[in-house]
């Protein structure tokens, strides 16, 4: 759906991008990460089609977002960091604009009417955008970038500036827009990203430092790794086979969740869940529950940015 290949960018003697590649299928989410001045709103307004690159090419569904930049912007739906709103406009009259600068071509009412439906916006569409709180207008922001149903979106920091709830209520709508679009969003907040995204792409100074999916990008650069274990049995037999099974450094006992069952801390040198599972079996153990412990985003980005991940 999105095909980015060796784009380069720079500013006088500064280099915004230096040859950076990558593809997104159909629906997938991806969280554009990196400090400021990493080269991220470069790279988000060279997709969008709002700067052109020295070098490289963008494809969008097939079509160059240079060589045909209608045929391409058509499948895109934007929103920048700051919402392009007319504040003196209601919320339909505002929209009625945006479908017609668009030149979308479905019916009009119905359509705006499905959209700030999809949105939860639909009690707001007579009052006048410069009296909305902030998190109404996002929305508003998010309602026009949906016209025409482009099958890419791009969202440049969608909760900045919106209070917690706010927040959880624009990440549920992205998570839910994931289904149907294929999503690249900017965010500094790492938690947001880890909730929303399934795919982490890691930049600074231009350059791409990792990418990945999201539950494997935690993983990058341990030493050991470490399993959250839960089991059903006798402690102490379930103790001695995790400490008993190949490649495992450490077990930590964490106690009983409920009765006959105890939870454990398994820290090894390599993947032992297979293993594990074959010696709690042979207690006549049960495991309840198996669950990677990756580090939290945050180590992982600060990690990265700084190359000790390498």
């Amino acid at each position: 759906m999105i095909e980015v290949k060796n784009l380069t960018k720079h500013y006088g003697k500064n280099i915004a991008l230096d040859n950076i590649s990558f593809k997104l299928n159909e629906g997938d989410v991806l969280g554009f990460l990196g400090p400021n001045g990493a080269g991220k709103s470069t790279a988000m307004n060279i997709i969008t089609g709002y700067i052109s690159a020295d070098e490289g090419t963008v494809t969008i569904d097939g079509h160059d977002i240079l060589e045909e930049p209608s045929e391409a912007k058509k499948r895109i739906g934007y929103l920048p960091e700051i919402p392009p709103l007319y504040q003196d406009m209601t919320v339909q009259k505002y929209l009625e604009f945006m479908y017609r600068l668009k030149k979308v071509r479905k019916p009009m009412k119905e359509h705006i009417s499905e959209i700030c439906e999809m949105v939860q916006i639909r009690d707001a569409e007579e009052k006048i955008i410069r009296h909305l709180s902030k998190g109404y207008r996002q929305r508003v922001g998010i309602a026009q970038a949906l016209l025409g149903y482009p099958p890419v979106l791009i969202l440049d920091e969608p909760t900045v500036g919106l209070d917690p709830a706010q927040i959880i209520e624009i990440r549920k709508l992205i998570r839910d827009l994931g289904k149907k679009h294929t999503i690249i969003l900017s965010s500094h907040i790492l938690s947001e990203v880890q909730a929303v995204c399934d795919k982490i792409l890691v930049i600074n100074h231009g350059k791409i430092m990792a990418e990945g999916q999201t539950d494997s990008l935690t993983l990058l650069g341990r030493e050991t790794r470490k399993i959250k274990i839960v089991a059903e049995g006798r402690e102490q037999n379930l103790y001695s086979a995790l400490k008993s099974v190949d490649k495992v450094m450490n077990v930590e006992r964490l106690g009983e969740t409920e009765k006959g069952c105890y939870e454990f801390i398994v820290e090894s040198s390599a993947d032992v869940r297979r293993s594990v599972s074959k010696a709690v079996a042979r207690t006549d153990g049960i495991i309840l529950l198996m669950q990677p412990e990756g580090r939290s985003l945050e180590e992982t980005f600060l990690n990265i940015i700084s190359g000790k991940s390498e």
